[in-house]
């Protein structure tokens, strides 16, 4: 793999080795970029920055921190510049109450509005330390990096590399140019706003392990959603389970609005197949839906939330044609496949 920078190959003497110690670091960096920014495509574009910046500036780095340590202040920089402009993405739930199921449906939004998913594979190591594996997966879940989204740019860099990263307040405090103090308050602060912004949401709490009882559980899901039996589809949903639909805003809460949504506005989900993916360290599914003439067609990225046995919410991004390749889904499927 080499480091790019725009469309052409960057060469240099002994460019072999750096770039492997570079590369080295992209998925974790990925994970990083990714919370700071809420999108796994702005996020792979602020790697490939901070990549080409090290690769410039690595015969003047002199060991006095590490790699990874340096890395990391390149691209928490890099994403603090994109963010400079005061944008955020959210979720359909942070922007305005639970619509009901006979609400017309709303225009689009830009992606940009719009905390996107991430493939598991491009954020979570594949190896290393278990709990390190642990705080990576719960912190790229949809609910986390949404309710991150929330705070202003400089206390969401100290809280990511404070509360996930373990950085000590004096390393965040040189890295962000600021003192210990102004770290110790910008992390109240944000801790205040992420609890606040996290009470009582789908995806909020732990993620469960995958058990057999969750495999089981996964199964019925399939099974009901693609035989369209909306009564024991919503048996496996909590009373208040969600249901959104980026880039829509509207979002539904409840059996009662999800049930009658499938039935009505969504009906053409009726004869749908769903693939398996994993995303946000959770379960999830491509979604194809039935064009009619026996052909199958990519709709929606689903990434569920799952808690106490039940499913807790279910987020559709209808932005199939960027999103299935990005998860390895094919763009053509057929009936029987």
């Amino acid at each position: 793999m080499t480091v790019r920078e725009n469309t052409s190959v960057v060469t240099a003497p002994a460019a072999d080795d750096v770039v492997l110690r570079l590369e080295e670091h992209r998925v974790e960096l990925t994970g990083h970029c990714y919370r700071m920014l809420g999108s796994v495509f702005e996020a792979e574009d602020a790697v490939q920055e901070t990549l080409v910046r090290a690769w410039r500036g690595a015969d003047r780095f002199e060991g006095r921190a590490s790699l990874r340590s340096w890395l990391y202040k390149i691209a928490t920089n890099v994403c603090l510049d994109s963010l400079s402009a005061g944008k955020r993405r959210a979720l359909p739930m942070d922007l305005s109450p639970a619509s009901h199921a006979d609400a017309a449906l709303p225009p689009t939004t830009a992606e940009s509005q719009w905390v996107g998913p991430v493939p598991d594979s491009r954020v979570l190591p594949s190896g290393g330390d278990p709990a390190d594996v642990v705080v990576a997966r719960e912190t790229v879940r949809l609910a986390f990096v949404a309710a991150l989204q929330q705070l202003p740019p400089r206390q969401r860099a100290v809280l990511i590399l404070r509360e996930v990263l373990a950085w000590k307040a004096s390393e965040t405090a040189e890295l962000l140019g600021g003192t210990v103090a102004s770290v110790n308050s910008a992390l109240q602060r944000a801790r205040a706003t992420l609890a606040e912004a996290g009470a009582g949401r789908p995806g909020s709490g732990p993620a469960p392990v995958m058990d057999a009882a969750q495999r089981l559980l996964l199964d019925r899901y399939v099974d009901a959603f693609e035989r369209y039996d909306l009564d024991s589809l919503t048996s496996l949903l909590h009373e208040d389970a969600t249901l959104s639909m980026p880039p829509y805003p509207l979002w539904l809460r409840g059996h009662e609005d999800i049930r009658a949504w499938f039935l009505g506005t969504g009906i053409g989900c009726r004869g749908s197949r769903l693939l398996p993916v994993t995303a946000n360290g959770a379960p999830g599914f491509g979604q194809y839906r039935a064009t009619g003439d026996g052909g199958l067609r990519p709709w929606a990225l689903q990434v569920l939330d799952i808690s106490g046995g039940r499913v807790a919410g279910i987020t559709s991004f209808l932005d199939a044609e960027r999103l299935f390749p990005l998860f390895g889904l094919p763009l053509e499927l057929t009936g029987g496949a």
